[in-house]
């Protein structure tokens, strides 16, 4: 079964799935051994992981093709990746789509911003208009060799237009093949349910430490009818304190002993990298 039609099947669901972000291989590794089913991997981890800077279209589609295959070849999951606005027009989303496939990932969202985008939680965001989004997701619906890769046309028109203009432009991004027309910001209860409701097809919740907002419970995402709920940037946010705090007592103590208690111990890192496995698989090709 392709990681595609997987993650459909997720989707489908009537029960919430909840989708944590992975940064890098070895975060993604970390996420799929807890028993999730399913990840997100987005620009804002990309931007922070790879550059330390701020997510502002500074990586290429072909940065994020890499970084995509390594993360995606580390887990047996479906990863589901940002595409930022295709990184370009219609030839260039095409492109997107081919090298985003190859790189083993089960599905990608891209946005109807005006290049260069902005991380949806930041001001200064403009879109494009409409019929330029509509043929991108026409081009991106065309290029696809796998029918089962998801495919999510998103919005950032809320912050720009308002709700109603969003929902309105989500439902045309259905009307022109996209799996999902996902509206960014409706991070409330009300304006997710609405979403829900009005828009067509399945819902992804985004509850982003980018947004600044208090994240809504499990609970009330599922009574909005969503179908998963990414966390895009837990991972990310949780690394980078846990490397100021160890970095800052190395500094003030000249020894790790303050943190030497929270760091994982080597047996637990070789497991997450699955040393006896590859060991195993090594013996394996030069035994008689």
């Amino acid at each position: 079964m392709s990681k595609g039609k997987r993650l459909r099947e997720l989707f489908a669901r009537p029960d919430l799935i909840v989708m944590p972000g992975a940064y890098d291989a070895l975060s993604a590794r970390i996420i799929a051994a807890a028993g999730f089913e399913a990840m997100v991997a987005g620009g804002f981890a990309a931007l922070g992981s790879l550059l330390g800077e701020p997510d502002t279209s500074q990586l290429s589609m072909q940065e994020y093709a890499d970084y995509y295959t390594r993360v995606a070849n580390a887990v047996d999951i479906p990863v589901y990746v940002d595409a930022d606005t295709g990184f370009g027009g219609v030839n260039n989303v095409r492109r997107t789509v081919k090298a985003f496939e190859r790189a083993g990932v089960a599905g990608m969202f891209f946005e109807d911003q005006v290049f260069p985008k902005r991380c949806g939680y930041l001001p200064g965001k403009d879109v494009v208009p409409v019929e330029e989004m509509v043929a991108k997701i026409k081009a991106a619906v065309d290029a696809r060799t796998d029918p089962d890769f998801f495919i999510t046309a998103r919005t950032d028109a809320l912050g720009v237009l308002g709700i109603d203009a969003a929902i309105e432009r989500a439902q045309m991004y259905v009307q022109a093949g996209a799996d999902m027309g996902r509206v960014q910001g409706a991070d409330t209860v009300a304006d997710l349910t609405r979403v829900c409701r009005e828009v067509p097809g399945p819902q992804l919740a985004n509850m982003s430490q980018a947004s600044g907002k208090k994240a809504l419970s499990l609970a009330d995402i599922a009574s909005t009818g969503a179908c998963a709920v990414g966390f895009p940037s837990a991972a990310l946010f949780s690394a980078a304190a846990a490397v100021r705090k160890t970095i800052a007592a190395l500094k003030r103590d000249g020894s790790l002993n303050a943190v030497a208690g929270e760091l994982v111990t080597l047996p637990e890192y070789y497991e997450i990298v699955k040393l006896t496995e590859q060991q195993t698989r090594e013996d394996g090709y030069y035994a008689t």
